[in-house]
């Protein structure tokens, strides 16, 4: 699907020595909220905080639906708190 897609331009990034910032989370996260990966969501959040990139309102937003779509409602308001 496009989260896979979105996740692999992120390693390639990566990799190449890009910088992975919020924007491109950001798109990463909007595509694995979109197909209901909220655990890869989650995972992208633990990468963002590792690379001390900033958090935003559309970041958490995402991670949120992606958590919705997935079913996973107490992770959800993890999130809000």
């Amino acid at each position: 699907g496009e989260w896979a897609k979105a996740l692999g331009l992120l390693a390639a990034m990566a990799a190449g020595r890009v910088e992975v910032n919020t924007i491109a989370f950001s798109a990463a996260l909007s595509a694995c909220a979109k197909s209901g990966e909220w655990a890869k969501a989650l995972a992208l959040l633990a990468q963002m905080s590792a690379t001390r990139a900033d958090f935003d309102t559309i970041i958490f937003s995402a991670a949120v639906s992606a958590c919705e779509k997935g079913g996973k409602w107490v992770l959800a308001l993890g999130l809000l708190s």
